[in-house]
């Protein structure tokens, strides 16, 4: 077993920060405020000694930014030597200068650490439809000096925040070696991937082929970021990055498979958590159904619910929302309410009804900052988790007053 080491704030109230936690062998980074909007950290670069194996998955949404258009190109030979984060802006909706200034900046950061501009990737995350500020930003890219000195991903995960309240990051060792994988995400709202999420970048010092690489990262990704939302709302920069710089030699790719998914999940929950206005965690089990993704798109009508997740803000004991969610997958005609059980906890509602004593127990455990709902649908044996969080007046505050 790897040994993960994840930083998960515990509730909405009292989420500590993170410890620093360093980066694999083989990768430095620079951080930096470029002004891109205040005086905050806006401008990561992570790069490999040497070019390396590398993987990354992007959102599919029409809308997708110039950002994803450029590290789309750039990955597809499964290497690469850095990647660039510009946080606070997400360069979409841009037209072609949006495109041209992607391209400036990896060719200014290639520029600076000595690789082809092919060899690096871009991020962007923050508010739609406004051009990066190219003075400020050429500036920045002046003053980047190689080779970089820090090897900190707590700073890394800092520097792409936008309005999460802590940096998320993770690490683990792959069983049988030395050698580690370590990650980092940030995205507390505009969550429901459809490919990955937000943005996460995920290193470790493994020596692993290019191509297997690749399908390793994506099994991951499909059992992690593919199963977290806060709003059901796609971003148009979700962005989802791994590279592996040899560093550390082989490694069982087994072990290594099992390091990427503790990572991803660690960060996974640690998103959900930090949902926009979220106090707290919701884990939604599906089992006993057709497949895996029936019970991933059973489990996602659960947690994406305005009024399962109010109730469990509130600490309603309204069992009826989820059963109203399960019956929303009209599409899914083998879903028979009479093979349905449902549990919050361990807590059986239905089909075995709750009485008034059950009704004021699972109040009770409505109130815990994780609440567990657990679905069997009685089809097959098909499973999936998904992760979410509660509705709170925050939410709608935060992206009230997003752009003012």
């Amino acid at each position: 077993m790897s040994t993960v080491h994840p930083t998960v704030p515990p509730t909405a109230s009292h989420r500590p920060q993170p410890v620093s936690t360093p980066l694999p062998l083989g990768f430095s980074c620079h951080i930096a405020n470029v002004g891109i909007k205040d005086s905050t950290d806006d401008f990561v670069v992570v790069t490999a000694d040497t070019r390396c194996s590398a993987a990354g998955m992007f959102t599919k949404s029409r809308f997708a930014g110039p950002s994803v258009v450029v590290s789309r190109e750039h990955v597809a030979d499964h290497t690469a030597r850095a990647v660039v984060v510009i946080s606070k802006n997400a360069n979409v909706a841009t037209g072609e200068q949006g495109l041209a200034n992607a391209r400036q900046v990896v060719a200014g950061v290639a520029g600076a650490i000595g690789c082809d501009a092919d060899d690096v990737l871009i991020a962007s995350t923050g508010v739609i439809g406004r051009q990066y500020p190219m003075d400020r930003v050429r500036a920045g890219l002046a003053s980047i000096t190689a080779p970089f000195a820090g090897r900190d991903a707590l700073a890394v995960a800092t520097g792409i925040m936008t309005t999460d309240t802590v940096a998320k990051v993770a690490s683990a060792t792959i069983a049988g070696s030395d050698a580690v994988v370590v990650g980092v995400a940030k995205g507390v709202g505009m969550i429901e991937p459809d490919m990955a999420t937000m943005i996460t970048l995920m290193f470790t010092d493994a020596d692993v082929d290019p191509d297997a690489l690749d399908q390793m990262f994506r099994a991951v990704i499909d059992r992690t970021f593919n199963c977290v939302s806060i709003d059901t709302d796609t971003s148009t920069s979700d962005t989802a990055i791994v590279l592996a710089s040899g560093a550390a030699g082989e490694v069982d790719n087994g072990a290594l498979v099992e390091a990427l998914f503790e990572v991803a999940l660690s960060l996974t929950k640690q998103v959900a958590r930090d949902g926009e206005g979220a106090e707290k965690l919701i884990e939604v089990n599906v089992d006993g159904a057709r497949d895996g993704e029936q019970a991933r798109r059973v489990g996602k009508a659960i947690v994406n619910s305005p009024l399962v997740k109010t109730a469990v803000h509130g600490a309603d004991p309204n069992w009826g929302r989820v059963a109203m969610a399960i019956g929303k997958c009209s599409d899914d005609t083998d879903i028979d309410e009479r093979n349905v059980v449902i549990r919050f906890g361990a807590q059986e509602c239905y089909p075995t009804l709750v009485d008034d004593a059950g009704l004021a127990a699972l109040s009770d455990y409505l109130r815990r900052d994780e609440v567990e709902i657990n679905v069997s649908l009685g089809i097959a044996d098909g499973s999936a988790t998904v992760w979410g969080c509660d509705l709170t007046d925050g939410y709608i505050r935060i992206n009230a007053d997003y752009t003012t």
